[in-house]
This record gives structure tokens, C-alpha cells and sequence, in this order.
């Protein structure tokens, strides 16, 4: 059971409302001495509270939302539950109207995301929703603000941060994410808003010629890196993206070659910018065969070997969980590499293994609505469906039976 945990027994303003995983997973505190969770164990928060007392010395300055930062993390990495990434521009909204014929209006944007959000029982498989800056200032139609309509239904408000992408010049076409100018401030308005985690997407190709370059993967690594420990001095849990695009002709090893390299330098830069690691998630992509490869696909068991082998090089057993992004894989396929990858035995790994999947979770459904106040029953049916199936693959345990129709788009962008 989901609820929330409120500091003192009182009620505060919504701005130090936290939520936990269960009644039982948090440690509390009585007259300076901490209790364990009382489930048998005792998780990384317990031990923060235990041991780093830093907070008590008076010329202690650090992140006042130290507690918070963990608790949502791990709230947002709950086995069996993911991310419903909706954070689609609008221009991007308005490419997924056409494929029904629906216009591109403000309103529509507002329909389609209070349809999504309004799912009965969608928590019970997303633990949070990414949300683009017009989506989290709208309401549904009774006028109950997105973000407090998530938070009800013990789901976290996200927010994209970032503000697409530029070419850094003197490259082979190559990118660098922008948003890093106002972002203290604009990530303060978001926590007071009632978000509570935010997402900021990077990403690296891979060519023929050299790419990516030594400058683009720098680039990458600091401005995540910066990114991040910008959002947790506001209380935002920040998903760290840095996507390997799966653009080209590169097969599976060239993309795990890759992604090691840029996984790395990731990690590198977010240890030495200070960013608390168990207050951040990793959405990593899976790693495929390039979309152009001759090869054909990889089997999932091989997408899962080279996917946990990769991460289990690079990423600290500190980070709580890692959500995958779906990379325009169909949901047939996005879903039985996520279970493959958690039936990864042979290979050990730390984390929850889960998804935070935007195409891969949205497009049937979407096509179901068809923009008509009709179909929303049977588009929540069709959505918890999906939700229900990729929960499944996050144990281990999907069996199939999702569409195959793949999502693929070159060069994509939010």
C-alpha cells in the first residue's frame, strides 16, 4: 500500500510532503535515536540517519533534502512499478495527434494527459509521470491540478528540464543539451509546484566515422552531472538520460562498446560533482543492435547479457534503480528484453531494473482513444494492460502478447 509520510504527525504545505514505498520501509526517529524499518531490515536511508549526522554540526551546509531526495528515489524504484514518461513536447504531441487525426490545440494536450493520469489503478504499476512544463501548470477538467491529482493516487509529479538540443560546432553534427542557464530557479518553481523528480535527456550517436567524439561524450557526462546536482539542491530526484542513440549500421557489441565508454564518463562526472547517488535513477538506453544493422535483432538474452554486463562495468551499486528508456522499441520487444534482463542470473546486479517508457507504453493506446470521450474506458483498459504487462517484465515474468509495431524514429527528439 502507497501512502504518504509526513514529518511530526502535523500537516504540512505541500512542499514537504514526501511519499514512501510503505508504512513499514522508512526509519523513524524518537528523541534523536533512530528506529529500523520495522520489516526485518534496514535500507540506505536508516543508515544515513544513523551515521551522518552532518546535519547537527553548525557549520554544516549541505542538501537540507537529503532524506527526501532517498526516500523518492526509492519510491521511484519500486520493483514491479515504473515510469510513464509524457513529457513530449508540443510539437512532438502534435506528430503523435496525426497518426489520428486530431489537432494540435492546448485542450487536446490537456485531454490526452488527464486521460492517461485518470487510468483507475495506474499506480499500482507507475510509481511517477514525466511531465512537460505545460502539462504540469494544467488541471483536469474538475479543475484538480495534475501534480495533486498524481500525488493522490501515490504517484510522483516529474518534470523535463531540459530544453532540447544544440550542435556543438566543430563536430560531425554531434549535440549538447540545453537548460542549464535558470535552471536553480526554475527547478525551485517546479518543487513548489509539487514535482518532486525531473528528467533531463542527452544524447551521443554512433557513426561510421568516429562519432561519438571525446568533446561530445565530455559534454554529455558534465552537463548531466550539473544537471543533477542542480535538481537535488532543489529537492528534485533527477533522472540522469544519457541516451546512445540506436541510429546506424553498428551491431550490439559496438553499441556496448559505447555505451561503457559513455556510462563512465556519466559516472565519473556525477561523482565528482558531488551528486548524491541514492538520491538520483539512471535511465540508461538497453543495448541493441544499431536500427539500420544487417544483422537483424538481437534476442533478448542477448540484449540482457550485454545490457547488465555494460552496467554493471560503470554504474555504482549506490544507484537505486535504473529505468530503462524504450528507444522506439515496439512494446512486444521493449517488454521481453526487460524481462530477459531481469532473468539475467548469471550476471549479478544491485539495482531495481525497470522502465520509464514514453512510446512503448502510449501508442496503442493512444490510437484506442482516437481523441473520442467514448473510447476512454477501453483506452484505460488498453493502457493498464500495457502497464500491467511491462510491471510483469520488470520481475521477470512477461509472457507476451503486446503489439510488435515497432516505434522507431531517426534522429529522434522530444
Amino acid at each position: 500500500m502507497h501512502q504518504f509520510t509526513i514529518k511530526n504527525g502535523s500537516t504540512p504545505p505541500r512542499s514537504s510532503v514526501t511519499m514512501s514505498a510503505s508504512a513499514d520501509s522508512v526509519p523513524t526517529t524518537v528523541d534523536n535515536r533512530v528506529s529500523p524499518p520495522q520489516e526485518g531490515w534496514a535500507d540506505m536511508l536508516f543508515y544515513s540517519r544513523k551515521y551522518d549526522r552532518l546535519s547537527d554540526l553548525p557549520h554544516y551546509e549541505g542538501n537540507k533534502y537529503t532524506d527526501e531526495l532517498m526516500q523518492n528515489a526509492k519510491l521511484l524504484s519500486t520493483e514491479g512499478r515504473g515510469i510513464l514518461a509524457s513529457d513530449e513536447s508540443n510539437g512532438t504531441c502534435g506528430l503523435r495527434f496525426e497518426s489520428i487525426g486530431l489537432e494540435n490545440t492546448e485542450e487536446n494536450r490537456r485531454r490526452y494527459r488527464e486521460l492517461l493520469y485518470t487510468a483507475p489503478g495506474l499506480s499500482e504499476y507507475i510509481s511517477g509521470a514525466i511531465m512537460y512544463d505545460e502539462t504540469a501548470r494544467q488541471s483536469t477538467k474538475d479543475g484538480k491540478l495534475f501534480n495533486d491529482l498524481l500525488t493522490e493516487n501515490n504517484m510522483l509529479p516529474g518534470i523535463k528540464v531540459d530544453v532540447g538540443v544544440a550542435l556543438i560546432e566543430g563536430t560531425n553534427d554531434e549535440t549538447y543539451t540545453q537548460g542549464l542557464d535558470g535552471l536553480s530557479s526554475r527547478t525551485a518553481e517546479y518543487y513548489s509546484m509539487g514535482c518532486r523528480f525531473a528528467k533531463w535527456r542527452a544524447v551521443v550517436k554512433i557513426t561510421d566515422d568516429g562519432c561519438p567524439s571525446e568533446l561530445a561524450i565530455t559534454e554529455t557526462a558534465h552537463s548531466l552531472a550539473r544537471y543533477a546536482q542542480i535538481c537535488q539542491n532543489n529537492g528534485l530526484v533527477p533522472i540522469v538520460e544519457p541516451e546512445v542513440l540506436s541510429d546506424g549500421t553498428h551491431d550490439i557489441k559496438k553499441c556496448a562498446e559505447i555505451s561503457e565508454k559513455v556510462y563512465n564518463a556519466v559516472m565519473n562526472q556525477l561523482i565528482t560533482q558531488g551528486v548524491l547517488l541514492e538520491g538520483m535513477i539512471l535511465k540508461p538506453n538497453m543495448i541493441l543492435e544499431g536500427a539500420q544493422s544487417e544483422g537483424g535483432p538481437a534476442t533478448p538474452e542477448e540484449v540482457a547479457y550485454h545490457t547488465v554486463r555494460t552496467l554493471n562495468r560503470t554504474i555504482t551499486p549506490a544507484v537505486p534503480g535504473i529505468t530503462f528508456l524504450s528507444g522506439g522499441q515496439s512494446e512486444e520487444r521493449a517488454a521481453a528484453n526487460l524481462s530477459a534482463i531481469n532473468n539475467m542470473k548469471e550476471i549479478k546486479h544491485p539495482w531495481t531494473l525497470s522502465f520509464s517508457f514514453g512510446r512503448a507504453i502510449q501508442k496503442e493506446t493512444l490510437l484506442v482513444w482516437d481523441g473520442k470521450d467514448e473510447n476512454i474506458k477501453a483506452s484505460h483498459e488498453k493502457l493498464l494492460s500495457v502497464c500491467k504487462a511491462m510491471s510483469m517484465a520488470g520481475k521477470g515474468k512477461f509472457e507476451g502478447g503486446l503489439s510488435e509495431d515497432s516505434s522507431y524514429v531517426a534522429n529522434y527528439k522530444y
